[in-house]
């Protein structure tokens, strides 16, 4: 599958996008200015703990589970879920990612995206509200 520069335009109409790695042999994720902020995250790196620790609490174990296998071995994955802030709009976030180098002689890397639509739900009125 291939994307072209509308599909590029459209994506960034409808959401913003931001890279994020984390390294395996000290176990801390680098994440970008917005979306260390959208995870209500003041200092950058951080622990896989400290990133989830806002996220749907049923989905924080499938989550966690995620990241324990890709740091196992090799491999690709998703999730989505939604960041709960204390006093803000529930933001919808996807993640897409991969674990490189596990074979080699060091722990290896994880690297990835965050997807945040541009809209977040309101609770009081079960409402999406456009950013």
């Amino acid at each position: 599958m291939e994307f072209d520069e509308t599909d590029n335009e459209l994506l960034t109409q409808y959401c913003v996008t931001e890279r994020w790695a984390g390294d395996l042999s000290s176990g801390l994720f680098t994440l970008g200015e917005k979306a260390a902020l959208a995870h209500g995250l003041p200092q950058r790196p951080c622990g896989l703990l400290n990133l989830i620790r806002c996220y749907e609490p049923a989905d924080r174990a499938r989550v966690l589970e995620l990241f324990e296998q890709a740091a196992a071995s090799s491999s690709s994955f998703c999730f989505s879920t939604t960041i709960h802030l204390d006093g803000a709009p529930r933001q919808p976030v996807f993640c897409v990612g991969e674990s490189t180098g596990l074979e080699e002689k060091y722990a290896g890397t994880i690297i990835g995206v965050f997807i945040f639509p541009r809209f977040q739900i309101d609770l009081v009125g079960r409402r999406f509200k456009r950013q």
